[in-house]
C-alpha cells in the first residue's frame, strides 16, 4: 500500500523524478503518441517524403478535416502523431518561428534550427508546474538553403533526433521494421513515397484507404513543400496492391 501511494505521488507530479529517475507524465505522453495513427518520414538524396494515415470516425466525416501533415514554411513540412490539438499548437509555433526568421534575418530557417526551437518549447512543459507534456510527436522534414534534405523527430521529453527514415504513432515497430529492411534501396523521391506507403501498410490490417491518408514531398530540385492529392495517393496504393479491398 505504501509503495502504491508513493507511485501515485510521482505519477501526479510532472516536476518530480521517481527514485529510478523517471518522469511518469512524460512516459504517459509517449503512450498517447502510440495511440495515434502512424506517420512516416523518409529522407532521400532527391528530397524528403512525409506520409500519414488518418482515422475517420464515421463515413459522414469530411476527410479533409483530418490534418496530419502541415506546411510550416515554403521548404518545410510537419507530420504529426498523437493528440491532434497538442500537435496544432506546435505546428503554429513552428510557423511563427519560421516567419520570425525570415523577417529578422531575411532567410529561411534551417530544419535543425526550427526543430530545436520546437523541442526547447516541449522541454519546458516537462518541468513546469500546472502544465503537462505535449502528447504528440512531430516529424519535421525539409530542404536547407544549401540543398541538404533533413528529417527530424521530436519526442514528448523535448529531445530531437535526426533520421534517414522514421515512423511514429500506432504500430510504430512494424513500420520501422519495414523502413529498416528496405531503406538501402531508396534513391529517389518516388522510391521514398513507395517505402513510406509500404511502412504505413505494415501498420494497417487489410490495406490502406486513401480517404484518411495524406502525403507530401519536399524535393531538393525545387525546395518547395508539395502536397499529394488524394487521387494521386489512391493511384500509388492501387499500383502497388496496398488498397484496402473492403
Amino acid at each position: 500500500m505504501m509503495q502504491n501511494s508513493q507511485q501515485q505521488a510521482y505519477d501526479r507530479g510532472i516536476t518530480i523524478f521517481s527514485p529510478d529517475g523517471r518522469l511518469y507524465q512524460v512516459e504517459y505522453a509517449r503512450e498517447a503518441v502510440k495511440r495515434g495513427t502512424a506517420a512516416v518520414g523518409v529522407r532521400t538524396p532527391e528530397g524528403v517524403v512525409l506520409a500519414a494515415d488518418g482515422r475517420l470516425r464515421s463515413s459522414l466525416q469530411v476527410a479533409e478535416s483530418v490534418e496530419k501533415i502541415h506546411k510550416a514554411d515554403e521548404h518545410l513540412g510537419i507530420a504529426t502523431a498523437g493528440h491532434a490539438a497538442d500537435a496544432r499548437q506546435l505546428v503554429d509555433l513552428s510557423r511563427r518561428r519560421a516567419q520570425v526568421e525570415r523577417l529578422r534575418y531575411g532567410e529561411a530557417v534551417d530544419v535543425e534550427t526550427l526543430t530545436k526551437a520546437i523541442t526547447d518549447n516541449i522541454q519546458e512543459f516537462t518541468q513546469t508546474g500546472g502544465a503537462r507534456p505535449f502528447g504528440c510527436a512531430l516529424l519535421i522534414g525539409g530542404v536547407d538553403e544549401d540543398g541538404s534534405p533533413r528529417l527530424f523527430e521530436t519526442d514528448p521529453s523535448g529531445t530531437p533526433y535526426e533520421w534517414k527514415a522514421v515512423a511514429v504513432g500506432g504500430n510504430q515497430r512494424e513500420a520501422q521494421d519495414e523502413l529498416e529492411a528496405n531503406y538501402p534501396e531508396v534513391e529517389t523521391v518516388d522510391d521514398g513515397l513507395q517505402l513510406a506507403f509500404d511502412a504505413l501498410a505494415a501498420t494497417a490490417d487489410g490495406g490502406l484507404t486513401p480517404e484518411g491518408m495524406s502525403a507530401a514531398t519536399i524535393p531538393v530540385e525545387t525546395g518547395s513543400f508539395e502536397t499529394l492529392e488524394r487521387s494521386e495517393i489512391a493511384d500509388h496504393l492501387d499500383e502497388n496492391g496496398l488498397l484496402d479491398e473492403e
